[in-house]
């Protein structure tokens, strides 16, 4: 398969380039044989998906393999460890051993943690007995989608939570055939009145599918707000521009907003370039002008964004456009995370150093912010007391609604960079304290010292 030609690139319809296309983008761009080679191993294990307009408008290939959108996008040596990449690539040099290779390639992806914070054990709703595919259930006010058309994204981001969704294993795959059991769930939990239609990302269906999905949600009266979850304007903002359908597309938006429902566009953007293209400015402009919100969200992620400059860029973009900063978030402990993670008192400092330099209107944004098991955990920052440092947390949202809001204090640690590694304080109120530490906390007040004291999840 050939690559499309950079110079139509802005009017071309989308194809998806991966692992069978590598050798054709290294000649490209000139990717030396060490990098090729170690993308070819890591994408048996993790995702990797580009297209033309990530290749030709994003990256900086005179900087790489330090550039952040390459970063982004391309799977790195030190996403797998060194024994890893070995076994690889001596199974896969060897015809005979594909199923050597695919036991190993399984055993790599259960070790890194696919459905982290009990994705599959507790979000997903059970009726009769029987899970209902393709949703979850986490906040009371919200309920997640995964429509099985959608289950699939643009451009693959390398340090993508939900990796999991694209490996082809259906055992790991959150898929709805049709949204039947999205709406006979929500006639039953009228308080769920946001659905956030998620994956994958929801924008690669054509507007014909995206409204089959879309237009029964309009017809539940306790449906107030609907969320759509997506990279497409980072990374295939054609699909408001020029694609086929993106008028169809506007029109859709014109209706959910007409119906006097919110529609949020959940923008994923990872670095200001992503907002520097004429394509992708105008497809905001698109959007908004149908009525939709939109709203920015992206972890904190080293070697890609790890610097306040770059946030407070991105964030001042977003505002430019019009678009609300809404999370920073704190890179998930799943998939490639060692390579990824920040420390959450460093991460405390780069979003405390990026928002002073904010206007007013750009300080919407929240973060940095755990998606833990217990809820979504803000880290406010480092605070001295005469007992010692602390880093000061609170509950921005909770699977718990009374714990949202309510600070508490967890020693500090200059190396944590995950809620499981942090030590809670005495002072931390019981519920709070029993949220967080799961099955591992002891309810007798005498062990509370005890159990405040030993890292989260360590027996008492």
């Amino acid at each position: 398969m050939s690559l499309l030609a950079t110079d139509s690139v802005e009017t071309a319809r989308f194809r998806a380039l991966g692992p069978r296309q590598l050798d054709e983008i290294a000649d490209r761009y000139g990717l030396p044989a060490d990098i090729r080679e170690t993308v070819r191993l890591v994408s048996m294990v993790l995702p990797f998906r580009v297209n033309e307009y990530v290749l030709s408008h994003l990256i900086d290939w005179d900087r790489i393999p330090d550039d952040p959108m390459f970063q982004l996008v391309f799977p790195q040596k030190g996403m797998l460890t060194e024994q890893n990449e070995r076994d690889l690539a001596a199974l896969s040099a060897d015809p005979a051993s594909k199923i050597a290779l695919r036991t190993l390639v399984r055993q790599i992806r259960g070790r890194l943690n696919p459905h982290p914070s009990g994705q599959k054990e507790l979000n997903v709703p059970v009726r009769e007995g029987a899970e209902i595919p393709g949703l979850q259930h986490k906040y009371r006010e919200t309920v997640l989608y995964f429509p099985s058309q959608g289950q699939t994204c643009h451009s693959y981001c390398t340090y993508c939570f939900r990796w999991a969704q694209f490996v082809g294993d259906a055992d790991l795959r959150f898929a709805a055939p049709d949204p039947s059991g999205l709406i006979s769930y929500l006639g039953g939990h009228p308080d769920a009145g946001d659905v956030l239609v998620t994956g994958g990302d929801p924008m690669v269906m054509t507007t014909e599918r995206l409204r089959s999905h879309l237009e029964p949600l309009l017809a539940v009266d306790t449906v107030r707000t609907i969320r759509i979850g997506t990279k497409s304007v980072a990374y295939w903002p054609q699909r408001y521009v020029t694609d086929p359908d993106a008028d169809e597309l506007l029109r859709l938006f014109e209706q959910v907003v007409a119906s006097g429902r919110n529609l949020a566009v959940m923008a994923h953007f990872s670095h200001p370039r992503e907002l520097e293209t004429d394509l992708a400015r105008q497809a905001v402009a698109r959007i908004r002008s149908t009525g939709a919100l939109v709203y920015c969200q992206a972890p904190l992620i080293a070697r890609v964004n790890d610097d306040a400059d770059v946030w407070s860029r991105m964030w001042r973009a977003e505002l430019a456009l019009g678009a609300v900063p809404y999370y920073m978030f704190v890179e998930r402990d799943t998939g490639p995370y060692d390579y990824f993670r920040v420390p959450l008192a460093r991460a405390a400092e780069i979003f405390q150093a990026a928002y002073r330099t904010l206007p007013g209107l750009a300080r919407t944004v929240r973060g940095p912010v755990m998606s833990a098991t217990p809820g979504k955990v803000a880290v406010d920052g480092v605070i001295e007391t005469a007992e010692g440092r602390f880093l000061q947390l609170h509950m921005a949202q909770a699977r718990d609604p009374r714990l949202v809001g309510r600070p508490f204090l967890a020693h500090y640690d200059p190396d944590a960079a995950w809620l499981d590694e942090l030590r809670l304080d005495r002072s931390v109120p019981a519920d709070i304290a029993r949220a967080i530490a799961g099955p591992a906390w002891k309810a007798e007040p005498e062990l509370f010292g005890i159990r405040a004291a030993t890292p989260l999840g360590s027996p008492v």
